[in-house]
């Protein structure tokens, strides 16, 4: 049993050094030549990224901290005109209608603040900008992999949709003319 253990071993000890001795010609075939050639593209492309994700982690912290704030001054506006409200049968309908209106009076004056549509629009901006860039690392990869790219498979989609709605034309002026020669 030691000696299958130590085969095994061996064999993968060979393997290892085997492979790290001729790391250029591994990536010399294949799909690795595409992605080593592209690498540094997908590199810069991660570079660029990680400030976006920072500013979006910042901007998407704001936007939560103007949401609490939001929450936690109207529940302490709710909790103080609780204790105006009668208790009776109708006491949980009143209850939900201040909570609405106060919830729904303090969240559009948030809404309308500039400073919330200032963080909001930078928050959707910046991930479009990630988006952007995860897209074209995922087209290089794509092209590295010899696979078609979103956008090829748009315009493959395109061309169906016209093709299809061309063919129906076609089948419905067939259609006409086979009724008119019938008549």
């Amino acid at each position: 049993m030691f000696d299958y253990y130590k085969h095994t071993s061996m064999f993968w000890n060979d393997m290892i050094s085997m492979m790290a001795s001729k790391p250029a010609s591994l990536t010399a075939v294949g799909p690795l030549r595409n992605f080593t050639e592209n690498i540094k593209k997908i590199s810069q492309e991660l570079i660029e990224s990680n400030q976006e994700i920072v500013n979006f982690n910042t901007y998407l912290m704001e936007y939560y901290k103007q949401l609490g704030e939001t929450w936690a001054d109207s529940q302490k506006k709710v909790m103080s005109k609780v204790s105006e409200i009668p208790q009776d049968a109708e006491s949980t309908e009143a209850y939900k209608r201040v909570w609405i209106d106060m919830f729904e009076n303090d969240f559009t004056q948030l809404f309308d603040t500039e400073s919330f549509s200032k963080n909001y629009n930078k928050l959707v901006s910046t991930e479009m900008q990630l988006l952007k860039r995860w897209n074209t690392i995922m087209d290089i990869m794509l092209k590295s992999a010899n696979m078609p790219t979103k956008e090829e498979i748009d315009e493959i989609y395109q061309e169906l949709f016209s093709l299809k709605k061309q063919i129906k034309k076609l089948d419905s002026s067939k259609k006409r003319r086979d009724v008119k020669n019938d008549s």
